[in-house]
């Protein structure tokens, strides 16, 4: 590293109004910051003109005069200036947006020190600082807790110090003091100089700014620490939509809410016994053939939207789509009470949303749509595999056997094959199974391509 880099680094780490190093390829971050910012900006500036507002009948009332009218002109500036600020603000750092605030502090300041145009008054320029002018900056720096990042309040912080002292520094160089009243003022109270000086109108009391300033930064570096604190659970809170994101592409929404609170690893390779379905859309090949691919496009995301809604609302598990079709699980990637009846349950209703389906397909005089579904109970290895991109597998026979049966559908010619497997688990979980499996018919010692023993099935016809 050069010189001349290194000392480059060592300034950006100074540099108050550097912007956060945040991972802004990542959408969810992005979003949050973008959002966080946007509603920030929303309520500083509403909270900017409602105090602007406040403190122009605060002004009314301690000076009920025309010539408070300059310092109105003072307030309508701030809350223009505020809406620029909205205007340019932005994730990240915007130079258009930092000069924006340091104009604003500039317009405190000048407001603060030069002395009233249209007023008349004689009295010195110091006591320009006796009306404690300087508490108005909390207000500025209150709303910029809203919207700005803490490095950016810290800034105000140090600019406003910074012009403040430059103010009165250069009003004190400058002004020109009454004569006479100092001494008379030190005579009347001999003997008790701090009085005397806070008593003297030409007395810019230096002591007294200089504690202003000092105390204004401390409350600003405090503010900017909790603000990052903020900011770090704002960052730790997107993360935590990202992952929750990313497990809602896969799992039911009460399975996310479960794995969210589980501190056990997924990658933690086990055996469980699951209910394992395949269903896939009859004759794809032969509907999509001289159809428009953006017809059969949006035909498959029907299907797949709708069997997706199935699944989830069974509590189950959305494996991998298969192109016309779809792979679910129901147990993973934690087993539950009822997995083969949810399997079986989420059968039957994917066999009545489509019918649902083919009515509106129908009445717009588009082709209907057949399926077959195969469902099956059974050991199954889960786990993650890959390497770099992590992929959660459900391996195993019960998922061979699954394909297979929905396979078979199309020479049953029907809509569902059940194993014996998965319905005596159904009956075991509930009595009340036995509903779901009216109206199919057993096949005993059927023949399955690819399964070495013959199993007896249950078949749904259409």
């Amino acid at each position: 590293m050069t010189e001349t880099t290194a000392s480059q680094s060592r300034l950006s780490r100074l540099f108050f109004t550097q912007p956060d190093n945040y991972d802004l390829d990542n959408k969810y971050t992005e979003a949050a910051l973008e959002r966080n910012k946007r509603e920030g900006l929303e309520l500083a500036v509403r909270a900017r003109w409602i105090a602007m507002a406040f403190t122009a009948l605060l002004l009314i009332y301690l000076n009920p005069h025309w010539e408070v009218l300059w310092y109105h002109f003072i307030l309508l500036l701030i809350c223009a200036n505020g809406w620029l600020i909205r205007r340019a603000g932005r994730v990240g750092q915007s130079r258009t947006e930092l000069f924006l605030i340091f104009i604003d502090l500039l317009i405190m300041t000048l407001g603060m020190i030069v002395p009233n145009p249209f007023s008349d008054d004689v009295r010195p320029l110091a006591m320009q600082y006796r009306f404690d002018n300087f508490q108005y900056f909390f207000i500025i720096l209150a709303a910029g807790t809203l919207a700005y990042s803490w490095r950016t309040v810290i800034a105000i912080g140090t600019w406003t110090a910074f012009m403040w002292t430059a103010g009165w520094v250069i009003a004190w160089w400058v002004s020109t003091p009454i004569p006479g009243i100092s001494e008379r003022v030190s005579e009347a109270l001999a003997g008790y100089p701090d009085v005397a000086e806070f008593m003297d109108p030409n007395s810019f009391m230096p002591t007294l700014r200089i504690q202003q300033v000092i105390v204004f930064v401390m409350v600003a570096v405090t503010l900017g620490v909790s603000m990052r604190r903020l900011n770090r659970l704002l960052m730790s809170n997107a993360g935590l939509e990202r992952e929750r994101a990313n497990l809602s592409r896969y799992f039911s929404p009460n399975v996310v809410d479960e794995l969210s609170q589980n501190d056990e690893p997924l990658k933690q390779v086990r055996k469980e016994d699951i209910a394992v379905l395949f269903i896939d859309i009859v004759g794809f090949t032969k509907f999509s053939a001289g159809r428009d691919p953006y017809e059969v496009i949006e035909v498959l995301r029907g299907f797949h939207a709708r069997m997706e809604t199935e699944v989830f609302r069974h509590h189950g598990t959305l494996d991998k789509y298969l192109g016309d079709g779809l792979m679910a699980t129901f147990g993973t990637p934690l087993p539950g009470e009822l997995d083969a009846s949810n399997a079986l349950a989420c059968a039957r209703s994917m066999v009545d949303m489509i019918d649902r389906w083919n009515i509106d397909r129908k009445r717009a005089g588009e082709a209907e749509i057949q399926i077959g579904v195969g469902v099956h109970y059974g050991s199954v290895v889960l786990g993650d595999i890959g390497a770099n991109r992590l992929e959660f597998a459900v391996i195993g026979d019960a998922v061979n056997v699954a394909a297979k049966l929905e396979a078979m559908t199309r020479e049953c010619a029907a809509r569902i094959i059940v194993s014996d497997a998965l319905r005596a688990q159904a009956l075991q979980e509930t009595p009340n199974s036995e509903d779901l499996m009216a109206g199919f018919e057993q096949r005993p010692d059927q023949t399955v391509r690819g399964v070495a023993a013959p199993m007896d099935f249950w078949v749904l016809q259409k």
